[in-house]
């Protein structure tokens, strides 16, 4: 018995060593593919890549190399899964469908880091992505357009099977935006169409080329079909305001506002210089009764009788 137990302690000790060496080595090989990345990769995407994968793949070899010291037979490790393996998904539900959700988007890939996406309220652009939870840069809210808020926001995985999500750049990198223009009923309306055409084929025109080729390239796993990729102006009247003139045309995913600012400076540019189109816009008008109501005639008075009666009742007579 004693010689089995010091069997035992020595057993122990030596995996426990064995298992600090394996992770400084680990730790090393690590630390020393991350240093290599930093000064000898240029491109911020291809460096998150290598870091990530990087820290993934250590975790795997270190689960295994640790399972090896362990767990020397094969039914050892077997045996020691079943007994806590009900216990874990009850109560790592939560986890394990994060981690579940997170070999989705790796394998499905609905989104990826770089893109911008929209899920449930939450709209940003994804700039982590890890086993339990991806990492947002906020874009809209208090913030008018696409841009950011600065605040980072961190998602479970599991929110996907959840939630409906968007994909503003997923094999298309375009998105239509439409600017309604209105002008008052006695503006020249044609004349203003012809000039807000010229305006967004000026602004936008050199993104249709672009825009079909991504079309043709994504239509194999994505029935997307345009019939039109030209910008247009589109014509409807508001009985409430005046004639809208809609722009619609296709901009870059992240240029969405800064187009829409190039375009508007270019409408009031070229608007000043036709007195024929004005502007629409809200006008109230106030009403006083004792300055616009029209006036009554003042009656006359004829020795204390009004309307110039006699006291008699007849009529008076002529002066």
């Amino acid at each position: 018995m004693p010689e089995q137990f010091t069997y035992d302690v020595e057993t122990f000790e030596m995996r426990v060593i064995t298992t600090l060496i394996a992770l400084l080595l680990l730790w090393l090989t690590r630390a020393i593919t991350l240093w290599l990345t930093e000064h000898l990769m240029h491109d911020g995407e291809r460096r998150y890549i290598v870091r990530r994968r990087a820290g993934m793949i250590a975790g795997v070899i270190g689960v295994l190399t640790i399972a090896r010291i362990w767990f020397s037979h094969p039914s050892e490790l077997l045996t020691f899964l079943a007994l806590i393996s009900a216990g874990v998904a009850i109560a790592l539900r939560d986890i394990l469908v994060d981690a579940a959700a997170w070999l989705y988007i790796v394998w499905r890939k609905p989104f990826k880091v770089g893109q911008r996406i929209e899920l449930g309220e939450v709209r940003g652009d994804v700039v982590d992505l890890r086993l339990f939870q991806f990492t947002v840069l906020e874009i809209g809210n208090w913030v008018a357009a696409d841009q950011s808020t600065g605040r980072v926001i961190h998602i479970p995985n599991g929110r996907i099977f959840s939630v409906p999500q968007a994909n503003y750049s997923e094999s298309f990198d375009f998105i239509w935006n439409e600017t309604p223009v209105i002008i008052t009923y006695d503006s020249n309306w044609e004349h203003a169409k012809q000039l807000l055409q010229q305006i967004i084929e000026e602004h936008t025109q050199a993104f249709c080329a672009e825009a079909r080729e991504q079309i043709e390239h994504c239509s194999s796993g994505y029935f997307i079909h345009y019939a039109k990729l030209t910008p247009t102006v589109y014509t409807r009247v508001d009985a409430g305001y005046g004639i809208v003139l809609t722009l619609r045309y296709l901009v870059p995913t992240r240029r969405r506002r800064s187009t829409e600012h190039l375009i508007w400076e270019s409408i009031l540019r070229e608007f000043a210089h036709h007195p024929d189109i004005s502007f629409a816009y809200p006008t109230y008008r106030w009403y006083s009764q004792a300055h616009e109501a029209p006036t009554r005639p003042t009656p006359t008075y004829t020795n204390g009788h009004p309307n110039g009666d006699h006291p008699s009742g007849g009529p008076l007579p002529p002066p």
